[in-house]
């Protein structure tokens, strides 16, 4: 009989207190120690997502921890995935496939029925590996769902994995959620939690050692380690949590200033973490009118509720200042839903999104939107085919990203900016997107464009050449694996891993 793979599990006192960029410097830790590890979440929440080779969708934290790893991302590292849309709906994906569109409380009664789906893909993984990170959600002692829970507790007892229980020191309060959590915990999940992980510290640690002292002395569980606050290391969120709590400020003069519209249900926001990585470059998110002024590039991204989201821009007051500042020549790029935004319209007869059949979109590309039921989600491979503006200095590049959308765009007059050569690994020639004849807006369904060094540096050479200015570094930013390289550097530096070895039994 194969030797089923080791597991260890990290869970957190709230959302956001840093455990997928803890599960994902361990993936790198142990692939970097000789052991095949895969990373595994069982439900995400999530409106940051990505395609695999396969066509299935997942969520973005897990496809980073993959990387991590040294692996290909499957969708049984998250075999359930939800994506919120409007009105206190989810789009509900298993295995990488649309399951259907279920309200909160239709949600709780069906997701017990799924827990077979789980325990499937986390054997499946554990047949194939060394060892399975596992990634909780939210809190475990959140009393009022732990009935229905099947991402914390009920979980590590599926898996029998011993638990790290991460909490934010930065936020405040770390002692007390770390040791408030436990108390709420069954005696029997109490058990599972073998260690405390405290991230994000400031500071000289010698400081906090009188609390960690206290910490241990009172529950009886180690303090594995205490991670430092960083800024200098870019790993994707899944989350927009870490929008509403602003996104790090990077350090230096913003020459260019690129203004993306946070609409409430952003999804992929982690497509333009590569324009803020570069110098001279910066990106801010922007939900007013007021706030927007006058940038050098208007980005409307992705949305998992179009429709919703551009009844957003409008009471705003940013759809007006939007189609005010394109007419004086300000750049505009909608990606996804925001491409779909920057049509003449968008039609709903099925009711997919919206029960108003038709919407007037911001009317600055010649083309229209019909939603469909079936989700469209591939791999694609794609060449710049526009000669003009924006993309002028990335024409007859090789592109490489991912789709996923549901409904399709359609429309005469203007040219496509890039060309489909494959798809899903399958040869293709189709055209994507639309830009308008001088160049300047640009709508397309390829997310992860700015990941593709050409393009992007080609973008931000036009932003700076019609600003009259010069970006003389662009391209030297770091490489996803040299972040990943780095995190593990500084979490292995600040943990006690020969505790964690013993703790998994390694």
């Amino acid at each position: 009989m194969a030797t089923r793979a080791k597991t260890l599990m990290v869970q957190g006192t709230a959302s956001s207190v840093g455990k997928s960029v803890l599960v994902a410097a361990l993936c790198r830790i142990l692939k970097q120690d000789g052991l095949r590890v895969a990373p595994f979440k069982s439900q995400n929440m999530a409106l940051n997502s990505f395609v695999t080779a396969e066509g299935g969708e997942m969520g973005r934290a897990q496809v980073v921890q993959a990387m991590a790893a040294g692996v290909e991302p499957s969708v049984d590292m998250n075999p359930i995935l939800l994506k919120p849309e409007a009105d206190a709906r989810s789009q509900v994906i298993v295995r990488g496939k649309v399951y259907g569109t279920l309200p909160a409380r239709d949600y709780y009664q069906e997701r017990l029925r799924l827990l077979s789906i789980i325990e499937e893909s986390l054997e499946r993984l554990r047949a194939s590996y060394d060892v399975v990170l596992i990634e909780g959600a939210g809190s475990p002692a959140e009393v009022n769902l732990k009935q229905n829970e099947i991402v914390n507790m009920r979980i590590a007892r599926m898996a029998q994995a011993p638990v790290l229980l991460a909490g934010d020191i930065d936020r405040g309060g770390v002692f007390a959620a770390l040791v408030g959590t436990l108390e709420l915990l069954e005696p029997e999940e109490r058990a599972f939690v073998r260690g405390f992980v405290i991230n994000k510290f400031r500071g000289d640690v010698s400081l906090l050692k009188p609390g960690l002292d206290f910490l241990e002395a009172r529950t009886g569980v180690p303090v594995v380690g205490v991670v430092p606050y960083f800024t200098d290391i870019h790993v994707s969120e899944e989350d927009s949590v870490s929008l509403e709590r602003g996104r790090p400020v990077q350090d230096g003069v913003k020459l260019i200033d690129i203004a993306v519209i946070q609409f409430p249900r952003i999804s992929n926001f982690d497509d333009f973490d590569p324009l803020s990585q570069e110098e001279g470059v910066g990106v801010r998110y922007v939900r007013d009118a007021a706030a927007l002024g006058e940038p050098d590039l208007v980005i409307l991204p992705g949305t998992k509720s179009t429709i919703s989201d551009l009844g957003f821009l409008r009471h705003s007051g940013l759809a007006e200042a939007v189609v005010r500042l394109s007419r004086k020549g300000m750049p505009v790029i909608g990606v996804c839903g925001g491409y779909q935004m920057l049509g003449q319209a968008i039609y709903d007869p099925q009711g997919v999104e919206s029960s108003e059949p038709f919407v007037a979109a911001l009317g600055l590309l010649p083309v229209s939107t019909t939603f469909e039921r079936e989700k469209a989600t591939h791999q694609v491979t794609a060449r710049v085919a526009a000669s003009t503006g924006m993309l002028a200095g990335a024409a007859g590049k090789e592109v490489r990203g991912y789709e996923i959308h549901m409904g399709s765009t359609s429309g005469q007059g203007e040219a496509a900016p890039f060309v489909v050569l494959e798809r899903s690994g399958e040869r293709a020639c189709l055209p994507d997107g639309c830009i308008d004849a001088s160049g300047h807006i640009l709508g397309t369904y390829i997310h992860g464009l700015f990941s593709n060094t050409s393009l992007r540096l080609s973008l931000l050479g036009y932003l700076a050449e019609k600003k009259g200015i010069s970006l003389p570094r662009l391209g030297a930013i770091a490489t996803q694996e040299e972040h990943l390289n780095r995190l593990a550097a500084l979490v292995r530096g600040h943990v006690d891993m020969g505790l964690i070895y013993r703790i998994t039994g390694l």
